[in-house]
């Protein structure tokens, strides 16, 4: 086959190309399908869709914050109140770790979330002994893990006067004895200095007895 007869050979497959080209018709579409409406208003018009409800997610919250309580409503008054609502787990009311008392805040946990929730709404800015309750739920992932730690300890109070009273009556030695009066002599010029620093005329008391009193109790060494 010569040259002549291949381009005249490229020229039909072309044309039957083109031709077969334009003889296809085009495909059809498909509708895009129309929301369904819930209801369709009564006089006509465009279909409506009902509006659509977000049902809140369950709480799983039981740990309540109870605030400003009073002098009195402790650990035993508090559970014994609140268990009208439900099952009372855990109570803990904050306190001063020298002196024992109430920090006037604390913490109930119930067995129920809705009890809990329940017993929030109802006890907050709740008047209680002349005093205005706070009471607050607190959500799970806010609680720390040590918030229950010796919750169940009878915490009692440090009698400091009982811990003075045997620090001034033991029994002491000769250079004990010599210590402690040398430390009162220096408050008492320390004391002077001071009135003289503010100028202040006044004739401060002497010291009344030797320098080296005798103990009422000495506590000899065996030596």
């Amino acid at each position: 086959m010569g040259a002549k007869a291949k381009k005249a050979l490229k020229k039909n497959m072309k044309k039957i190309s083109a031709s077969a080209a334009s003889s296809q018709l085009p495909l059809p579409q498909t509708p895009t399908p129309k929301p369904s409406a819930d209801f369709l208003p009564l006089e006509g018009g465009p279909a409506r869709k009902a509006p659509v409800t977000t049902t809140p997610l369950e709480t799983k919250a039981t740990v309540l914050y109870i605030g400003r309580i009073p002098h009195g409503f402790y650990e035993t008054e508090i559970k014994d109140f609140f268990s009208q609502f439900g099952t009372v787990k855990r109570v803990r009311v904050a306190r001063n770790k020298k002196t024992g008392k109430s920090k006037h805040f604390g913490f109930i946990q119930f067995e129920d979330p809705e009890v809990a929730e329940i017993a929030a709404g109802a006890m907050n800015n709740y008047l209680l002994m002349e005093s205005m309750l706070k009471v607050n739920v607190i959500p799970p992932e806010h609680v720390k893990p040590n918030l229950w730690k010796g919750f169940k300890c009878n915490y009692k109070p440090v009698d400091w006067v009982q811990i003075e009273r045997k620090q001034h009556n033991k029994d002491r030695t000769l250079e004990e004895h010599r210590k402690m009066l040398q430390k009162v002599l220096k408050k008492d010029q320390k004391r002077r200095k001071r009135i003289e620093a503010a100028g202040i005329q006044y004739e401060c008391p002497e010291l009344v007895g030797d320098t080296q009193p005798v103990p009422k109790r000495i506590k000899f060494s065996e030596d």
